[in-house]
């Protein structure tokens, strides 16, 4: 598993172009740095930035990047309607995979200590990097903004983390930190009021509103605070605000954990608060980039409102998913450009290949791809057909005592398919790895330590793969064989050929797995040796009983309606 990190680092220009390429390709760069998207904003006069990679190229990028904000920006001169505190705002990296929130914090603070000494920018530490429990929350440091900032100076209150204590006019101050994914989402409104707008993020925000007394009048704690009273939605934050370039009021919302919060109820909950208000919801807005996963939430909720079956293709549930909370309303939506996942795709990938153009490759010399990626090809078409002949039976008349089973029979067949496809690949790329240490040099004794260290990692990942692939048809199967038993008739033969190919998934990705483990006779290969012949059992046992129910079955006339 790669170790990636993403960085979201937010500058205040949003409209001299010049300024924002600069900053960019300085990011840029940084080697082993990947620039996923550049989001500018007229009217806030903010560009969001997203980019990704090893943990340490990730460093370098951010500090390259506000390096040169803070000498193409003039923070003397900054008007726009968002809130900001210095040329770069907020800087926070994310943990993608492969590393910890832990090592995120660490690289926060690295950043900030290296941002502090070498560029003299005063430095705050926020979310999870946050040094005092007072700093944690951005909007807490961020108030008053970059106005604020010569009365910050001595006051001991606001003594940065790292860097100055007097504050650069023409930089300002940054705030470095780390931080679970955040989705920067806009909902819009029929409205040009700011006011209205404002309202409902205060209904719908988890800071909520101040609390008011019977005549009217805020109520305050005894240290001068006021008293809030929370909003409707955890791990969300919300303004209002009037957008003249789109000619209309939005509730701009930061989901700081869509797993607490998800899009799809951000935007119901906008979506009631604006009707009680005489409002009409016209649609939203990603802005930067979204996690599958948060996309998904909604096209299966919207689908199962509709009354339909979500075990659909994900290509649908993304398409559902950008209709229903109506993404283009303002900009087309694409999804390629806009959610993480599909932006870190790989450009060769197998599995992006024509049938015709994967099948040529597979009976090309090349010697990957070979029979285990046509194994995870097979568990993925068992797990396919058993999507389907679920489909054809949860929205058939007749079926109703099992439309539920066959909806959530449906969507893990989906994810199943999924997982054996990435598998495809995989098994290709074990198969390389295991040819690219072969061919390592091995002069030196530093060097044959490296050779044999990364042979023994690409023979781990070459039995792993397969491994994987073998125990995973195991519920391919099972999932062919329930098809075969409660799906609709009409598909028994789909169901079938869904068992079928099952079984040659796994009997291939058992082979793979043998023959990685040929010459091998130590404790752990023999360990794994034995959960494969297992793994292999199990399947070949659920298959031959869908085998004889799929045959009685078939020689038994259909009822026709």
């Amino acid at each position: 598993m790669p170790r990636l990190v993403e960085c979201v680092p937010n500058f205040s220009e949003g409209r001299d172009r010049s300024k924002i390429d600069a900053i960019t390709a300085a990011i840029s760069s940084a080697p082993g740095v990947s620039l996923l998207d550049v989001d500018p904003g007229a009217e806030t006069n903010r560009t969001v930035v997203t980019f990704v990679g090893e943990p340490e190229e990730v460093l370098e990028g951010a500090f390259r990047g506000i390096a040169e904000a803070a000498r193409v920006i003039d923070m003397r001169t900054h008007h726009g309607a968002h809130a900001r505190l210095g040329a770069t705002d907020v800087c926070p990296f994310v943990p993608v995979s492969g590393v910890t929130m832990e090592e995120c914090v660490e690289l926060a603070r690295k950043l900030g200590a290296r941002v502090g000494s070498e560029l003299g920018i005063p430095v705050y530490l926020y979310e999870s990097a946050a040094a005092r429990p007072e700093r944690k929350n951005l909007a807490d440091v961020r108030e008053g903004e970059y106005e604020s900032l010569p009365s910050r100076t001595g006051n001991p209150l606001w003594t940065p983390d790292f860097g100055p204590s007097s504050f650069p006019p023409k930089s300002g101050a940054t705030v470095i930190g780390a931080r679970q994914f955040l989705i920067a989402y806009n909902v819009n409104l029929n409205t040009r009021s700011k006011k209205l707008a404002h309202d409902i993020a205060l209904d719908i925000r988890e800071k909520g509103r101040r609390k008011l007394d019977a005549s009217g009048a805020p109520v305050k704690n005894k240290d001068g605070s006021y008293v809030m009273s929370p909003g409707k939605l955890p791990e969300c934050k919300a303004v209002g605000w009037y957008i003249p370039e789109y000619g209309a009021a939005q509730i701009s919302i930061n989901l700081t954990n869509f797993h607490v919060t998800s899009l799809h109820e951000a935007f119901e909950a906008v979506v009631e608060e604006a009707t009680r208000r005489g409002l009409r919801v016209t649609g939203s807005e990603i802005v930067g980039l979204v996690p599958l996963e948060a996309i998904r939430k909604a096209g299966i909720f919207y689908l199962r409102r509709q009354g339909l079956s979500a075990g659909v293709a994900e290509s649908e549930l993304v398409h559902v998913a950008a209709k229903s909370l109506g993404l283009s309303d303002l900009t087309p939506f694409h999804p390629e450009d806009k959610i993480i996942e599909y932006r870190l795709r790989r450009k060769d990938a197998l599995v992006d290949r024509t049938l015709r153009g994967f099948v040529d490759e597979l009976s090309s010399e090349s010697a990957a791809p070979g029979g285990g990626s046509a194994a995870a090809l097979l568990g993925a078409l068992s797990a396919a057909l058993s999507a389907m002949v679920a489909l054809l039976t949860a929205g058939k008349k007749g079926f109703e005592n099992v439309a539920p089973r066959m909806s959530d029979l449906g969507t893990e067949a989906q994810s199943l398919k999924d997982a054996f496809l990435e598998d495809v690949d995989r098994d290709t790329d074990a198969f390389l790895a295991v040819l690219a240490a072969s061919r390592l040099p091995k002069k030196t004794p530093e060097e044959i330590s490296a050779r044999e260290a990364a042979q023994a990692r690409a023979e781990r990942d070459a039995i792993a793969v397969p491994l994987s692939v073998l125990e995973r048809s195991f519920r391919a199967a099972e999932l062919a064989r329930e098809v075969a038993l409660h799906g609709n008739p009409n598909s028994l033969s789909d169901a079938g050929v869904a068992a079928f190919c099952a079984r040659s998934c796994a009997e291939g990705a058992f082979a793979n797995v043998l023959i990685n483990l040929t010459g091998k006779d130590d404790a752990a290969s023999e360990s794994l040796r034995a959960r494969a012949e297992e793994a292999l059992s199990r399947t070949l046992a659920v298959v031959e009983e869908t085998s004889r129910l799929v045959r009685e079955k078939l020689e038994t006339p259909l009822k026709t309606s």
